[in-house]
């Protein structure tokens, strides 16, 4: 499909990796301290959420999925791999995963750089464990959120794609405001035909109303 009539993106695989099988989120913890690493995955599973540990950022990194929800809460100082040098690699690969950062070498540059990088939370060594878990909470529901919204866009361009390029030219000309008429006499075709290209195109779009029609396309345009 050519991908120069708009702004939307010509392929629908945007949001590769998106959960919606409606799977248990997992809060995964990075931390080479054997005992802090304990004590964390006992914390956060009394609360009654599943836990995966790793001992460093390299394994974690050989296990990670992208399509599993949840969050993690990660060390800043560990041997090999950072944690910042782990979040800088998943931003590389387009993760969406929120973190929280725990460390007890907390500076200032440390967690403004982590914070800037859209880390939720930078806590240090000995935290607060009501305020670890306040921050794991809202990492998880952070998560759902993004990926609701990945979710609901792959939906779109799903349907845009499923377009013909005349519906697919027909939808983008009436979404930016043109009248059938308008549109008849830009693709030199009768305002019958566009209306049915039309209606065609808001039928493979779902959508019920114009106004509709509208606000889906304008989620995905860039």
């Amino acid at each position: 499909m050519d991908g120069g009539v708009s702004g939307i993106p010509p392929s629908a695989s945007r949001a590769g990796g998106v959960d919606v099988s409606g799977s248990e989120p997992t809060v995964f913890v990075v931390e080479d301290d054997d005992a802090v690493r304990d004590a964390l995955s006992m914390l956060i599973r009394s609360v009654g959420l599943a836990v995966e540990t790793f001992v460093d950022a390299r394994a974690f990194l050989n296990a990670y999925k992208p399509a599993r929800p949840g969050c993690l809460v990660l060390d800043v100082r560990m041997p090999g791999m950072s944690g910042l040098e782990l979040q800088e690699s998943l931003t590389r690969m387009g993760s969406t995963l929120p973190i929280v950062f725990v460390t007890g070498h907390g500076d200032v540059p440390i967690a403004v750089n982590a914070m800037r990088s859209g880390a939720v939370n930078f806590l240090q060594k000995p935290f607060d464990e009501q305020e670890l878990l306040d921050s794991v909470h809202h990492s998880i529901d952070q998560d759902a959120t993004i990926r609701r919204r990945l979710a609901d866009r792959k939906a779109i361009l799903d349907a845009v794609e499923s377009l013909t390029p005349r519906e697919r030219e027909v939808m983008e000309k009436i979404v930016d405001g043109a009248p059938n008429k308008a549109v008849a006499y830009d693709l030199s075709v009768s305002e019958r035909t566009v209306e049915i290209h039309r209606s065609r195109a808001m039928k493979k779009m779902r959508a019920e109303s114009l106004a509709e029609l509208v606000q889906m396309v304008m989620r995905v345009r860039r």
